[in-house]
């Protein structure tokens, strides 16, 4: 059976982040049906949107990961699918673990062969609700729109940074370029908060300085890089150098990014318009969103971006301060859009 959570004593200051993924970003209607899937660790945040699902008078089922298997979980409960598989709308609100990302997979499988309108909410926390979802993400969707247009006509994004970024990304009219502002819709499941443009590219080419947060569960263990960034060194769209001062983030990094015969290839490449997001927090949920560049190795989403290749890993790498240019053109300046 599903679970159901206390709502009589949840943090007022979480209202407005939760009423924002419930009303604004996902929609949701009084005779829609919407799956949560959570932890013991963000059960105050589901609350918080379980009550506003209860306000919108929907039907709704709850599920707590720990009570229907063993963490890191191997594979997605399949009670926990099967309620997915009857809903309009789910949300995933949980912390990550070693190992987790096969589940997650099984899971979005589920969403994108229903079209569920599902906001993916992976280690979110109480910051992350009371600044990045507290965003105006209709204006931020607006940004997005104008932002993704141009980038479909571009041939070339040059990027670079003052700590050493210069990073050039070659795209292909094949691959597809997908905007997840935070509005929600059954084409394309979204993180939340929102606010990206990405694709898969046909090509990059450079050093690409993670000084902001690298992804999974890494981001976790090692937080804010300023101090100790990830200098990557990509030729034909393939980790060719890694270096770092930290040893054991260097190791960790290089494991997981010799998973698999593709999980050292750049799959994604986007760039964050989340301008309610200003400064790196150690999350990837929210920093990847801050308005600037991160490209990601593994995954290409072939499954929304028409890439021919997978991977069962995906990390992504945040940078900060970028400049950046669509075919010579500069869009931004030191993490500011210029259009």
């Amino acid at each position: 059976m599903p679970d159901r959570l206390l709502t009589d004593t949840i943090d007022a200051e979480l209202a407005p982040g939760a009423r924002n993924a419930i009303r604004v970003c996902l929609r949701l209607e009084p005779e829609e049906r919407i799956t949560i899937i959570t932890d013991e660790a963000t059960v105050e945040i589901a609350a918080a949107l379980q009550a506003e699902v209860e306000d919108a008078g929907a039907e709704y089922a709850v599920f707590i990961l720990e009570n229907y298997g063993e963490r890191p979980l191997k594979g997605m409960p399949q009670i926990v699918l099967d309620d997915l598989a009857q809903s309009q709308v789910s949300i995933f609100a949980a912390q990550t673990q070693p190992g987790e990302l096969g589940s997650r997979m099984q899971m979005s499988d589920v969403v994108n062969k229903r079209h569920i309108r599902h906001a993916h909410m992976v280690n979110i926390n109480r910051e992350i609700m009371l600044e990045g979802m507290r965003a105006d993400f209709r204006a931020v969707d607006a940004l997005s729109q104008r932002l993704v247009e141009r980038a479909r006509l571009a041939k070339q994004i040059t990027c670079r940074t003052s700590r050493g970024t210069g990073f050039e990304a070659e795209f292909s009219p094949k691959l597809k370029w997908l905007k997840t502002s935070g509005i929600i819709s059954d084409e394309k499941w979204g993180n939340l908060p929102g606010g990206e443009i990405f694709t898969s590219p046909a090509n990059t080419n450079g050093t690409f300085v993670v000084d902001g947060v690298v992804g999974d569960y890494l981001c976790q263990k090692y937080g804010d890089l300023r101090n100790t960034p990830i200098i990557i060194e990509v030729k034909d769209n393939r980790i060719v150098d890694l270096r770092c001062d930290n040893k054991e983030l260097l190791a960790d990094f290089q494991a997981y990014t010799n998973t698999d015969e593709n999980s050292n290839r750049v799959g994604e490449f986007a760039i964050g318009t989340n301008t309610a997001c200003t400064r790196v927090i150690g999350n990837i949920l929210q920093d990847e969103k801050i308005p600037g560049v991160h490209i990601a190795f593994g995954h290409p989403y072939a499954e929304h971006t028409g890439a021919n290749w997978k991977s069962k890993t995906h990390i992504d790498c945040v940078g900060r301060d970028f400049d950046i240019w669509f075919d010579g053109e500069q869009m931004m300046e030191s993490g500011r859009f210029l259009i």
